[in-house]
């Protein structure tokens, strides 16, 4: 081989084992709120389908005012409509010694059109607590939220 083969061959291998330190890397908290990132993201894309997507089987929603939806209750709840969409942000997050399980909180932004048809914007708080399942994937095993005054006005 001559030495440019060799220099890239070295370059590609160099990346290739930086990337997977970098991935292995991410633990603690540091691995929950990148988990809560991509369930935003995929939120922000998929609007209310991504839950799924990001829930146990065994996974459930404290309904704000009572009850609780497991993942079947929400696998039958209708798609958002149109303009509906949900943002958050971590303020915390804390992962157990053991490495399988965490908790997130923070604030979330739900705009969705009102009576009128109107985009209306409602504010929140949320906790989500993550689980490792057996295969080695994170899911949410219990989201909860409540209504806050919007942070701007205080209304």
């Amino acid at each position: 081989m001559n030495r440019i083969t060799v220099a890239v061959l070295l370059t590609l291998f160099l990346a290739v084992t930086s990337f997977a330190t970098k991935q292995k890397s991410v633990q603690g908290a540091d691995l929950l709120i990148q988990l809560e990132a991509d369930f935003a993201a995929d939120v922000a894309q998929h609007g209310h389908d991504a839950f799924l997507t990001h829930f146990a089987e065994d996974g459930v929603e404290i309904v704000q005012g009572g009850g609780f939806d497991t993942k079947d209750d929400m696998r039958k709840q209708p798609a958002w409509p149109q303009g509906t969409t949900l943002t958050w942000t971590p303020v915390k997050a804390e992962m157990s010694k053991s490495g399988d399980l965490g908790f997130t909180y923070g604030n979330y932004v739900f705009t969705a059109k009102n009576k009128d048809g109107k985009l209306v914007a409602g504010y929140g708080k949320y906790t989500s607590i993550w689980k490792k399942q057996e295969d080695g994937q994170w899911k949410v095993l219990v989201d909860m939220g409540n209504d806050s005054p919007d942070p701007k006005t205080g209304k």
